[in-house]
């Protein structure tokens, strides 16, 4: 008969493990609360206050990209949004594939998609310039970029 080992006993590997389901499991409700508040924080300051949403073009992303308050804000929501989603893809590939190897290449995939979005998207938000092309659209970046 074979014994199992007691809760918390470690699995009988001689040694703590660490338990990553329970951490993801925690992750996405940390993360889901987090991104409620950057979400309609950010629905918010773009469709209410001001003029609303017809306050919205490229000279108004444009300023709040130079802000490193809204530069934080955006990559805080992109990084929570994209690793709370990658660990719920992650769950689903978990459960629904039960073939070890396209387990496996399915996370790698995950993994990969996961960090070149959140490396694009922080470069973008961190290196915006929306003087780049104003010589072809003075009209629209002109106050911008003449300040």
């Amino acid at each position: 008969m074979t014994a199992i080992p007691a809760p918390r006993s470690g699995g009988g590997r001689g040694g703590r493990r660490t338990n990553w389901e329970k951490w993801g499991w925690i992750y996405m409700r940390a993360s889901g609360v987090l991104l409620v508040v950057l979400i309609f924080g950010h629905l918010f300051v773009n469709l209410v206050v001001g003029e609303g949403i017809s306050q919205i073009n490229f000279g108004f992303v444009a300023g709040k990209l130079a802000n490193p308050f809204w530069q934080w804000w955006d990559v805080a929501m992109l990084w929570l949004a994209l690793i709370h989603g990658a660990n719920g893809m992650r769950t689903l590939v978990n459960d629904y594939v039960s073939r070890p190897k396209v387990r496996a290449a399915l996370k790698v995939a995950l993994v990969g998609s996961t960090a070149a979005l959140i490396l694009l998207g922080t470069l973008v938000v961190f290196t915006f310039d929306p003087c780049l092309g104003a010589d072809e659209f003075p009209d629209l970046v002109l106050s911008i970029c003449n300040a």
